[in-house]
């Protein structure tokens, strides 16, 4: 997707992904993935997801990374939350305490910047995606992080046929293939979702199930 096709949604608060509660998924699964308090967390495409907060909480430094910058500036605004900004070649920096949220697009994060990150939490940025960039996303973003890290990863599958996405259907089998030599993806929940979502009803979609995933880079000891 086009960075204006983000911009547009969020200037016309047509932000239907959006969730003001923590995502349960994250509350059930995060401790078992055993990730130190001093773990820096790499949240992508967070608009202004709560669940920054609820990382923040356990001890966690967070870096987010949003391409709308009003998102960014909504979070830090709706959670009263004063900010300093400083500049790079990723974009505009926003940064109050133990939370960093980098405001340009996810692909221009450098290197050391991923490397710096040693989890990560997706929960709206692979479905996000279609499939022509996921692979490259997948690459840059999760190849980028230091060894040994864990992340908790949300997709979805449903009958794409039913429906054109955001959020488009990720299904296990693209999961594992994505993730290949990258990272190990571990099923750890599949959930029918379609009873709790009227949006996707409306639009005929017959089967709607939400996947929850553990990943695991190799490498050395985790920090």
């Amino acid at each position: 997707m086009e960075a204006e096709f983000w911009q547009e949604r969020w200037r016309s608060g047509r932000i239907g992904f959006h969730q003001e509660q923590i995502t349960p998924a994250l509350q059930r699964w995060w401790p078992e993935l055993a990730v130190p308090p001093s773990a820096r967390v790499l949240v992508p495409l967070c608009g202004k997801s709560r669940d920054m907060l609820w990382l923040a909480e356990r001890g966690h430094t967070v870096l987010g990374v949003e391409l709308a910058e009003l998102a960014v500036q909504q979070f830090f605004e709706e959670n009263d939350l004063s900010w300093q900004t400083r500049q790079s070649a990723a974009g505009t920096h926003y940064v109050s305490g133990r939370i960093e949220v980098v405001c340009g697009d996810i692909f221009n994060l450098p290197v050391e910047a991923l490397a710096s990150c040693t989890a990560a939490f997706d929960r709206a940025a692979l479905i996000a995606l279609p499939q022509a960039m996921r692979q490259r996303y997948v690459q840059h973003v999760y190849g980028g992080l230091a060894p040994a890290s864990r992340g908790l990863l949300i997709t979805l599958d449903y009958p794409q046929e039913e429906m054109a996405g955001p959020p488009f259907s990720v299904p296990d089998d693209d999961v594992q293939s994505l993730f290949a030599g990258v990272a190990d993806a571990t099923l750890r929940e599949r959930r029918s979702s379609l009873s709790s979502e009227q949006k996707f009803q409306e639009r005929g979609v017959s089967r709607f199930d939400t996947l929850v995933y553990e990943l695991e880079k190799p490498g050395g000891d985790r920090g």
